[in-house]
This record gives C-alpha cells, structure tokens and sequence, in this order.
C-alpha cells in the first residue's frame, strides 16, 4: 500500500513539474539568419544604406571643397561677398545634415526601408512562434539573441490588470 502511493505520489509529482515548466528559449537571430529572405533583405538594406551613405559622402566633399575655396579667397572678397559666401557654406552645411538626419535619423528612411522589408519577415518568425507556443501550451518563450526578451506570453498570465486595481488605478 505505501509503495502504490508513493508510486501515485511520485507519478503526480512529475506530472505536476513537466506541466510547471512551460518555457522555451529561442535565438531570433539565428533563426533570422538561416533565412534565405531575410539575408535578401538584408543585403537589400546594406546596398541601399551604401547608397545614401556615398550621396551623402558626395555632398560632404562638394561642401569641404567649398570650404577649401572659401579658406583660400576670402582675404580677397568684399564683406558683402564674405557674408554671401557664409551663407551659401552654412546652408550647404545644413543640406548635409538635414540629409543625412532624413536617410539615417530616427524614423529616416532606413528606419521605414527596414519596416517595409524586414518586417513582414519578422512576423513570419512571430507568427511560427505563436504557433509553437500554442501547440506545446508554452506560457513563455524567451528570446536569447540580444539579452533575454519575451517574445510570446500567455496573455492569461498577464496581471496588469490587477496591478492597477491595486494601486486604485482600475476598477
């Protein structure tokens, strides 16, 4: 009798703790990188990342050259030209900049290349995740690629909710 139920005991115990351990890790990045389309897209990218880089190069040696002339004939020009000058220098200058903030700054255009071309192929990476985690009942799956990330939770698990009622915030 006691070996039966220690034998039930024991059965519960490991079925409690194989059900308790409902996680999984994955590395997106390589994942990422063993896809065929994804290393399209993202020589897609480096190209046209190459490409705004030297426009941007371009106009950096247009505006050095300009500097250059300017360092060499201003003893011999007029305060009215100088000023001209100036301007025309600073306003180049800030073509440039302006330039390149709107290829490469935050939510340039490589930011929206990156979305329109990188993103659906992430949400496939997601979306087979979501698929994983629902057939092996996952409650998590961490992300190891850059630090560990939630990439899926079960939204059961989520207790915002009840954070906020205690801090008053929710009824």
């Amino acid at each position: 009798m006691k070996k039966i139920l220690l034998i039930v005991f024991g059965s519960l115990l490991m079925a409690f703790s194989v059900n308790a351990q409902r996680y999984a890790i994955i590395d997106t990045k390589y994942i990422l990188d063993k896809m065929p389309d994804y290393k399209d897209a993202d020589k897609k990218l480096q190209d046209i990342s190459n490409q705004w880089q030297k426009e941007i190069d371009d106009r950096q040696a247009e505006l050095d050259k300009m500097y250059k002339n300017y360092d060499a004939e201003q003893f011999m020009l007029s305060d009215e030209l100088k000023k001209k000058r100036e301007t025309e220098l600073f306003n180049k200058e800030k073509e440039v900049r302006d330039l390149q903030k709107k290829r490469f700054g935050y939510e340039g255009d490589l930011f929206k290349e990156r979305q329109r071309i990188v993103k659906p192929i992430q949400d496939k990476v997601y979306n087979a995740i979501q698929k994983i985690a629902i057939a092996h009942a996952y409650d998590f799956i961490l992300d190891k690629s850059e630090g560990i990330t939630v990439i899926f939770a079960d939204p059961k698990l989520d207790k915002s909710e009840e954070v906020l009622k205690e801090l008053g915030i929710k009824n």
